[in-house]
């Protein structure tokens, strides 16, 4: 077994859906490992042991500006928000792509995606197409499903669904605020309802009149091991397309703002926006914590490759 000099690596480590470091997710960023299989990004990932790990890469399509591996620490995943303008921050902050550009496209496992930049707020923030969504399970069938893990918790409008689009989760409407943010979910629960039905896990969320956002959220990956998520793009992206379908003229279907993370000590902040033909664009700014050279080399092997899911 040999192993491969380690090459020019830039490594960067970023938080995001916040405007302050320590605010949002954190995310890794990989730049110049072109030639690296499947099994040594996974390897890296598992590694790092952040939520989400990525790889920034040159595109194949020739309408693509970039194209991205997106690597939890234990599999490959078609698309998840965070990580989609994690990369799209990196790939403009290090000139991967033209700095000056008014829009990037994405080439990912869930296919192109049209990334937006917006330069006319205090902070540039870059909002994320989401993939294109269908609702599985709803109304009574889908409360039923989570009346173990509810239990007593009343609900609001939308009460309870099962969507998918790009990442597959179960969504709940809380009645109000208060009770979403004092909630001590069971992750046992969740985490085996999710393995059960091949989503990630729970994502709770409540309507909010303190001006400051429209939507408070709490998000349960406990299927793939995590407790809660301090920022989910891929999830808020569900929800937001659940309101435009079951709101279609409500007051938050062509967008609002979201509180995600306070109750793990974060303070996340997204921004939705709805299109009248149903696309849901996710935002918000991204911060760069750690900016260096990464020393690490990767083995010469015979591994079996890494399974891209689209959870």
């Amino acid at each position: 077994m040999t192993e491969h000099a380690a090459s020019a690596l830039r490594f960067l480590q970023l938080d995001v859906f916040t405007d302050h470091p320590g605010g949002g997710n954190p995310l890794g960023v990989v730049i110049g490992a072109d030639d690296w299989r499947g099994t040594d990004m996974q390897a890296f990932a598992a590694w790092t042991n952040l939520v989400e790990t990525t790889f920034l890469l040159p595109p194949s399509e020739a309408t693509a500006s970039y194209r991205v591996r997106i690597f939890t620490p234990s599999r490959e995943i078609a698309f998840a928000g965070h990580p989609s303008l994690g990369t799209a921050h990196a790939a403009l902050e290090t000139r991967f792509v033209d700095a000056s550009a008014d829009a990037l496209v994405q080439q990912c496992d869930a296919g192109l995606l049209p990334v937006e930049i917006d330069r006319s707020r205090p902070q540039r923030e870059l909002s994320v197409q989401a993939p294109k969504s269908r609702v599985v399970r709803d109304g009574a069938d889908a409360a039923s499903a989570l009346r173990d893990i509810l239990g007593d918790v009343r609900l609001g409008a939308l009460g309870a669904a099962m969507v998918e689009g790009g990442r597959k989760w179960w969504l709940a409407e809380f009645a109000d605020e208060a009770t979403l943010r004092a909630w001590r979910p069971d992750h046992t629960a969740i985490g085996s309802l999710a393995r059960a039905t091949d989503t990630l896990g729970l994502c709770a969320f409540a309507r909010s009149a303190c001006g400051e956002f429209e939507l408070a959220v709490r998000a349960f990956p406990c299927g793939v091991g995590i407790l809660e998520d301090p920022a989910s793009g891929a999830a808020n992206g569900l929800i937001a397309a659940y309101i435009a379908h079951a709101e279609p003229h409500g007051p938050l279907a062509r967008g609002y703002r979201v509180s995600q993370g306070r109750e793990i000590g974060r303070d996340a902040k997204l921004r939705i926006r709805i299109d009248s033909n149903g696309s849901v664009w996710v935002g918000g700014c991204t911060q760069t914590v750690f900016d260096g050279r990464l020393n690490w080399a990767v083995q010469n092997a015979s591994v079996h490759s890494v399974r891209t899911v689209a959870s």
